[in-house]
């Protein structure tokens, strides 16, 4: 049962967090054809709406699967998520791409991937670190195939958009289904505190501070993640080599989501977790450094590793500090105090790709820095020795 229930949470990462990752073959795509009229900035509001709408309604959908399990909001999220992705076969205008792609998309994400990423914590208690990094690796495995998947129908194949949208849809349906089949509480459920669920570790400074660091990551996280593509155009390299960087990127992150937290199992959560926030603002500070197409490629092999954990330990710092009852409620409010980061990050990296990448990519390493710092401040403030194992 708990093997079923981290493949169904990898799942429904692979098909919402996973897709979403995949914007930057999105951005692309809409500046070159249907919306060639809009600005780098007014394209990645779509995605940016998108993984704001993901984390804004993640404590309602967290404390919601905490009380009545994960089965029906995932179903209904499910929809949305299928219903989101054929209407975007439709879309002509921005509007109607904001409202497909970035409401509805966000919104049915968001009640899929979060009661599903409470789930998991559940049924591991000493290997936490590793399940979360298999469960988010599913984003991963996302960013990998999709944008192979869309290179392949728009560019070999010679499908349209709109078919190849569909085609996604008809995907998704049956292995929606095996999540909402797979997710499931554990058989023993842990006895419930007469006056509700306990969240007063959720006001305490090392929560605080959590949600604080992973604030200020996810900003310099979504811009690479939605402007290497486009950054690779700029220098002259082909759409479809700039296609499968997203996916190179992605494919590091896998392994950047699930070795780290095997070691953080063992040496602490919050240290490898800041040490990956750490490694990543190092990392995006050299983008504009890359050059070739060899520079390009090692270049998102080393941030897709050093930022993978970020997303992964997220939920495992979380819910370390709260108790099995509040699991689901720790995710969604750590999730959703980052939201107006995954809002306002792209947009603002896509207005400063106007004075140049290297601009961007000082705001993408500075902003991991000061996340970097909050997660020490985090750490510290459970235990001040620098030899603990947090």
């Amino acid at each position: 049962r708990s093997g079923l229930a981290a493949m169904g949470a990898a799942l429904s990462y692979f098909l919402t967090v996973g897709f979403l990752n995949a914007f930057g073959i999105f951005q692309q795509y809409y500046k070159q054809t249907v919306l060639s009229d809009k600005t780098d900035f007014q394209i990645s509001w779509l995605g940016s709406f998108a993984s704001f709408a993901i984390f804004a309604f993640a404590p309602i959908a967290g404390i919601l699967a905490d009380r009545i399990g994960p089965t029906l909001p995932i179903a209904v999220g499910s929809v949305a998520v299928v219903l989101a992705v054929f209407m975007t076969s439709l879309c002509k205008q921005y509007w109607q791409f904001f409202l497909a792609q970035g409401v509805l998309f966000g919104f049915g994400a968001s009640f899929t991937a979060v009661p599903a990423s409470g789930m998991v914590p559940r049924y591991f208690q000493r290997n936490r670190g590793l399940a979360t990094g298999i469960t988010i690796g599913g984003s991963s495995l996302g960013g990998i195939l999709w944008p192979v998947i869309f290179d392949q129908l728009l560019h070999n194949d010679k499908i349209s958009f709109e078919m190849s949208m569909r085609i996604a849809g008809f995907v998704m349906l049956p292995l929606w289904v095996i999540c909402v089949l797979t997710i499931r509480p554990p058989l023993k459920q842990p006895e419930k505190l007469e006056d509700g669920v306990d969240l007063s570790a959720l006001g305490k400074p090392p929560f605080i501070l959590l949600c604080c660091g992973l604030f200020f990551a996810l900003f310099g996280f979504t811009t690479p993640l939605y402007f290497t593509s486009a950054y690779a155009v700029s220098l002259g390299m082909s759409p479809s080599l700039a296609f499968y960087l997203s996916s190179i990127l992605n494919g590091a992150s896998l392994f950047g989501r699930v070795l780290p937290g095997v070691v953080a199992d063992r040496w602490g959560k919050f240290n490898m977790l800041a040490a990956s926030a750490f490694a990543a603002g190092i990392v995006a500070f050299c983008w504009t450094a890359a050059t070739s197409v060899a520079g390009v490629i090692v270049w998102a092999i080393m941030f897709g590793f050093t930022s993978g954990a970020i997303l992964s330990l997220q939920i495992a710092c979380a819910t370390t500090l709260a108790d099995k009852d509040s699991a689901g409620a720790a995710v969604g409010i750590a999730m959703g105090s980052t939201s107006l980061a995954m809002l306002f990050g792209s947009p603002i990296a896509g207005q400063l790709v106007d004075y140049g990448y290297l601009a961007t990519a000082m705001w993408s390493g500075a902003a991991f820095i000061v996340g970097a710092g909050f997660l020490i401040a985090s750490r510290l403030s459970q235990d001040r020795s620098l030899g603990a194992r947090i």
